[in-house]
Protein backbone atom coordinates (compact mmCIF):
# COMPACT_ATOMS: atom_id res chain seq x y z
CA UNK A 1 0.00 0.00 0.00
CA UNK A 2 1.51 3.16 -1.12
CA UNK A 3 1.29 6.62 1.30
CA UNK A 4 0.41 9.85 -0.19
CA UNK A 5 3.48 10.97 -0.09
CA UNK A 6 4.64 8.21 -2.16
CA UNK A 7 1.39 9.04 -4.51
CA UNK A 8 2.97 12.52 -4.70
CA UNK A 9 6.22 11.11 -5.61
CA UNK A 10 5.12 8.95 -8.57
CA UNK A 11 2.41 11.78 -10.14
CA UNK A 12 4.64 14.54 -9.82
CA UNK A 13 7.59 12.46 -11.56
CA UNK A 14 6.04 11.46 -14.02
CA UNK A 15 5.03 15.13 -14.85
CA UNK A 16 8.70 16.19 -14.54
CA UNK A 17 10.00 12.95 -16.76
CA UNK A 18 7.25 14.01 -19.91
CA UNK A 19 9.21 17.04 -20.68
CA UNK A 20 12.80 16.28 -19.08
CA UNK A 21 15.55 17.07 -21.35
CA UNK A 22 18.65 16.79 -19.10
CA UNK A 23 19.42 13.20 -19.78
CA UNK A 24 22.70 13.84 -22.17
CA UNK A 25 24.16 16.03 -19.56
CA UNK A 26 27.38 14.91 -17.99
CA UNK A 27 28.16 13.91 -14.08
CA UNK A 28 30.68 16.78 -13.10
CA UNK A 29 28.98 19.65 -12.28
CA UNK A 30 28.94 22.49 -15.12
CA UNK A 31 30.33 25.53 -13.50
CA UNK A 32 32.68 23.22 -11.31
CA UNK A 33 31.43 24.26 -7.69
CA UNK A 34 30.06 22.00 -5.00
CA UNK A 35 27.44 23.57 -2.35
CA UNK A 36 27.25 21.90 1.61
CA UNK A 37 23.96 23.54 3.00
CA UNK A 38 21.42 22.46 5.28
CA UNK A 39 18.59 19.73 5.00
CA UNK A 40 15.74 22.72 6.12
CA UNK A 41 12.60 21.54 4.16
CA UNK A 42 12.61 25.92 3.70
CA UNK A 43 15.62 26.22 1.58
CA UNK A 44 15.03 25.78 -2.54
CA UNK A 45 18.97 25.60 -3.66
CA UNK A 46 18.42 25.66 -7.18
CA UNK A 47 15.84 28.63 -6.81
CA UNK A 48 17.83 30.67 -3.92
CA UNK A 49 21.21 29.84 -5.46
CA UNK A 50 20.10 30.52 -9.10
CA UNK A 51 21.67 26.45 -9.58
CA UNK A 52 20.37 24.97 -13.07
CA UNK A 53 20.48 21.38 -13.41
CA UNK A 54 23.96 20.06 -14.01
CA UNK A 55 25.75 22.84 -12.93
CA UNK A 56 26.87 22.39 -9.23
CA UNK A 57 26.78 19.29 -6.67
CA UNK A 58 24.33 20.28 -3.78
CA UNK A 59 25.58 18.44 -0.84
CA UNK A 60 22.47 18.90 2.14
CA UNK A 61 22.49 17.34 5.76
CA UNK A 62 21.25 18.86 9.07
CA UNK A 63 23.20 22.19 10.22
CA UNK A 64 24.65 22.10 6.22
CA UNK A 65 27.98 20.63 8.47
CA UNK A 66 31.15 20.65 6.47
CA UNK A 67 32.15 16.79 8.49
CA UNK A 68 29.56 15.29 7.94
CA UNK A 69 29.89 16.70 3.58
CA UNK A 70 33.59 15.86 3.65
CA UNK A 71 33.43 12.20 1.67
CA UNK A 72 31.00 13.46 -0.98
CA UNK A 73 33.27 16.95 -1.05
CA UNK A 74 36.20 15.21 -1.77
CA UNK A 75 34.50 12.57 -4.35
CA UNK A 76 33.06 15.98 -6.20
CA UNK A 77 36.58 17.43 -5.58
CA UNK A 78 38.95 14.68 -6.90
CA UNK A 79 36.88 12.59 -8.96
CA UNK A 80 34.18 15.52 -10.77
CA UNK A 81 36.54 18.18 -10.93
CA UNK A 82 35.05 21.05 -8.61
CA UNK A 83 37.06 23.54 -7.89
CA UNK A 84 34.78 25.83 -5.38
CA UNK A 85 32.90 24.88 -2.23
CA UNK A 86 30.25 27.39 -0.59
CA UNK A 87 29.26 26.22 2.79
CA UNK A 88 25.96 28.23 3.18
CA UNK A 89 24.11 27.82 6.79
CA UNK A 90 20.75 29.69 7.66
CA UNK A 91 18.97 31.65 9.99
CA UNK A 92 16.46 29.50 11.97
CA UNK A 93 18.66 26.49 11.85
CA UNK A 94 16.90 23.55 14.45
CA UNK A 95 20.78 22.67 15.00
CA UNK A 96 21.03 25.70 17.38
CA UNK A 97 18.48 25.13 19.35
CA UNK A 98 19.98 21.71 21.07
CA UNK A 99 23.07 20.21 22.98
CA UNK A 100 24.35 16.77 22.47
CA UNK A 101 23.11 15.92 25.30
CA UNK A 102 19.46 17.19 24.25
CA UNK A 103 19.66 15.27 21.30
CA UNK A 104 21.00 12.02 23.12
CA UNK A 105 18.12 12.78 25.80
CA UNK A 106 15.77 12.69 23.19
CA UNK A 107 16.35 9.71 21.09
CA UNK A 108 16.56 7.59 24.84
CA UNK A 109 13.00 9.18 25.81
CA UNK A 110 11.58 7.94 22.27
CA UNK A 111 13.41 5.28 21.23
CA UNK A 112 14.83 3.55 24.32
CA UNK A 113 18.55 3.06 26.27
CA UNK A 114 19.28 0.57 23.47
CA UNK A 115 19.28 3.50 20.69
CA UNK A 116 20.72 5.37 22.81
CA UNK A 117 23.70 3.18 22.86
CA UNK A 118 23.65 2.41 19.84
CA UNK A 119 24.57 6.05 18.89
CA UNK A 120 26.87 6.49 21.82
CA UNK A 121 29.56 8.71 21.23
CA UNK A 122 27.77 10.11 18.13
CA UNK A 123 28.21 13.92 17.83
CA UNK A 124 25.05 15.71 16.47
CA UNK A 125 27.32 19.06 15.99
CA UNK A 126 24.90 21.10 17.44
CA UNK A 127 26.41 25.21 17.45
CA UNK A 128 25.21 27.91 19.67
CA UNK A 129 26.37 30.91 17.07
CA UNK A 130 25.36 30.99 13.62
CA UNK A 131 28.55 32.78 11.95
CA UNK A 132 30.88 31.30 13.66
CA UNK A 133 29.62 27.89 12.28
CA UNK A 134 30.01 29.10 8.97
CA UNK A 135 33.51 30.11 9.92
CA UNK A 136 34.37 26.80 11.87
CA UNK A 137 33.23 24.82 8.73
CA UNK A 138 35.44 27.16 6.43
CA UNK A 139 38.30 26.63 8.47
CA UNK A 140 38.07 22.88 8.87
CA UNK A 141 37.96 22.38 5.19
CA UNK A 142 41.14 25.05 4.46
CA UNK A 143 42.99 22.85 7.48
CA UNK A 144 41.70 19.50 5.42
CA UNK A 145 44.80 17.62 3.74
CA UNK A 146 41.96 15.76 1.51
CA UNK A 147 40.67 19.59 0.18
CA UNK A 148 43.69 20.77 -2.00
CA UNK A 149 44.91 24.36 -1.32
CA UNK A 150 43.35 25.30 -4.64
CA UNK A 151 39.67 24.90 -4.06
CA UNK A 152 38.34 28.00 -3.02
CA UNK A 153 35.96 27.91 0.15
CA UNK A 154 33.42 30.69 1.31
CA UNK A 155 30.88 30.67 3.92
CA UNK A 156 27.30 32.19 3.53
CA UNK A 157 24.11 32.72 5.57
CA UNK A 158 21.16 32.06 4.35
CA UNK A 159 17.93 34.23 5.61
CA UNK A 160 15.00 32.21 5.44
CA UNK A 161 12.83 35.53 6.48
CA UNK A 162 14.00 36.70 3.01
CA UNK A 163 15.28 34.83 0.96
CA UNK A 164 18.90 36.82 1.32
CA UNK A 165 21.96 35.17 1.67
CA UNK A 166 25.15 36.94 3.08
CA UNK A 167 28.67 36.40 3.04
CA UNK A 168 30.30 35.39 6.39
CA UNK A 169 34.02 34.31 5.30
Amino acid sequence: MSTPVQENLVSKNKQYASSFSGGSLAAPPAKKYAVVTCMDARIDPAAAFGISLGDAHVIRNAGGNARDALRSLVISEQMLGTTEVLVIKHSGCGMLSFTNEDAHAVVEKNLGTEARKELAGLDFQPFAQLEQAVEDDVNFLKACKAIPDSVKISGWVYEVETGKLRFVV
